[in-house]
């Protein structure tokens, strides 16, 4: 493979070997094989141009969910963990309810309720929004 170097959390590696699986489900055809040139966890950087990306490890969408926080534009990109109104799916392979609650609590909440979120689809939101209209995050 080449291009950019691909990095992902090692807890995801099961998935990744499943590929085929996950096409066949969707009816795709089975990608390139996919090698992680770089692990990544809780706390590391990750640097492209002059912006610099804090991991974020929000497991509960798949045991090696990421978000990425780019404090100095007071932004995250959020993946498959939290989107607008709503929070990823936990019904398939790895995924886990009470975890992806949990992780959005510890990790994603006590973020800047202007902090805008990025997410993996749909529109754009921002931490307090969520915090006042995300359903899913009421009770938390």
């Amino acid at each position: 493979m080449t291009g950019a170097p691909v990095y992902m959390n090692e807890r995801d590696a099961l998935l990744r070997d499943m590929l085929d699986v996950q096409a066949a489900w969707l009816g795709l055809e089975t990608p390139e094989k996919v090698t992680i040139d770089k692990p990544v966890k809780e706390g590391d950087k990750l640097v492209l141009g002059s912006a610099e990306f804090s991991v974020l490890e929000t497991p509960g969408h798949t045991q090696g969910s990421i978000c990425l926080w780019i404090p100095a534009e007071n932004k995250l990109v959020a993946g498959d963990t939290l989107f607008r109104d709503s929070i990823g799916r936990t019904d398939l392979p790895g995924g886990d309810g009470k975890q992806i609650l949990r992780s959005i609590h510890d990790k994603l909440l006590p973020l800047p309720d202007d902090a805008v979120v990025i997410p993996g689809h749909g529109e754009k939101t921002t931490i307090g929004r969520e915090k006042q209209f995300n359903y899913f995050l009421q009770n938390l």
